[in-house]
């Protein structure tokens, strides 16, 4: 029998999971990097996902709790769709990937992990990314620590306005 060590996985385990809204919890600045914020614009912020599909996998959310995009007024529509090209192309200069899957789960039932705060997925992929493993036994080979990731796309953020 083979053996995949995942040590990392253990802090998910063990770890208390936040009783609020993860998105609403990231209004603290001071606590942008324990949080993986990487970016706020005056209307949405953009953060690792800490349970990421591969290294890059980004989220953009409004500040404004909400899980339904009716309630978003034309500036916070727009900004969330501005940060999530600037996402894009940070990701772009940064990892240089194949492609992106970008998207939104809407509910439970669409897959939203948190549904009660909209947010945006936006996931590098490169050719020959997906293996095996995931097909085996629902686990995926993270090539980079999360905090490398986050460490080397700050400064790409920090250089936008």
């Amino acid at each position: 029998m083979e053996r995949l060590w995942a040590p990392w996985r253990m802090e998910y385990i063990v770890n208390d999971k936040p009783s609020g809204c993860i998105f609403c919890e990231a209004e603290t600045p001071e606590k942008d990097r324990e949080r993986l914020i990487l970016h706020r614009t005056p209307l949405s912020f953009v953060m690792l996902n800490r349970y990421p599909y591969t290294n890059g996998h980004l989220l953009v959310a409004p500040y404004r709790h909400s899980a339904d995009l009716n309630e978003l007024d034309e500036a916070e529509m727009l900004d969330l769709f501005a940060t999530l090209r600037l996402c894009r192309n940070v990701l772009q200069a940064t990892a240089s990937p194949g492609g992106f899957n970008i998207g939104i789960n809407l509910g439970r039932a669409a897959g939203a992990g948190v549904d009660e705060h909209l947010h945006l997925h936006i996931v590098p992929r490169w050719n020959g990314d997906t293996n095996f493993m995931s097909v085996l036994d629902d686990v995926r080979v993270m090539p980079e620590n999360l905090m490398t990731t986050y460490e080397r796309l700050r400064p790409a953020f920090m250089s936008t306005p």
